[in-house]
C-alpha cells in the first residue's frame, strides 16, 4: 500500500488511507499518520513520534505509539528500517524510488541515497547466485568529513 490517497480536490485523505489499509479510523492513528506526512524529518523512531505528540499535548503513551507503528508497518502504510544499535526508524511508504541509508556515526543523522549502479550490481550478483532480486536494504555508516579550508 502506498500512502497518499487523494480526494477529488487533490488533497490527501488520511481517513481513506486508513480505510484502504483495513484499519479503523482512530485519533492515535490519525495523529501518527499526520506526523509522518508533515515532519521535515523523513525517518522517525518511535521515540521521535512520541516526543512530537507530547509537544502537541496529545495524551498517548509510548506503548500506543509502538502499537500504531507496528500496525502501519504490517499494513504497508510505513516502511521500517533497522539502522544500527537496534534503532528502528519508520518512513512513509509513498512509492519513492528504492534507496539506501547513510547513518552518521557521530550524530545519528540519517540521509538517503540512490545509486542505480549499486542496484544493477546487486542484480548481477544475485543472478549469478541463481536468484532474482526482489528487494534489498543498504545501510552505510560514516563520519562527516571536516571541511578542509
Amino acid at each position: 500500500m502506498i500512502v497518499g490517497t487523494k480526494k477529488e480536490d487533490g488533497i490527501v485523505d488520511p481517513h481513506q488511507d486508513l480505510r484502504n489499509s483495513g484499519l479503523k479510523i482512530t485519533l492515535p492513528r490519525l495523529k501518527v499518520l499526520d506526523i509522518f506526512r508533515n515532519s521535515e524529518q523523513r525517518h522517525l523512531a518511535a521515540e521521535d513520534v512520541y516526543r512530537i505528540l507530547i509537544t502537541e499535548h496529545s495524551e498517548f503513551g509510548l506503548a500506543t505509539v509502538y502499537r500504531v507503528l507496528a500496525q502501519f508497518e504490517q499494513t504497508g502504510l510505513l516502511k521500517k528500517s533497522q539502522l544500527g544499535n537496534n534503532k528502528a526508524v519508520y518512513e512513509l511508504n509513498d512509492g519513492e524510488e528504492h534507496h539506501g541509508h547513510l547513518v552518521s556515526t557521530s550524530t545519528g543523522e540519517v540521509r538517503e541515497f540512490y545509486d542505480l549502479g549499486i542496484e544493477e550490481r546487486l542484480k548481477v550478483i544475485v543472478r549469478e547466485l541463481g536468484y532474482e532480486l526482489t528487494d534489498y536494504d543498504i545501510t552505510a555508516y560514516g563520519t562527516p568529513i571536516a571541511n578542509k579550508s
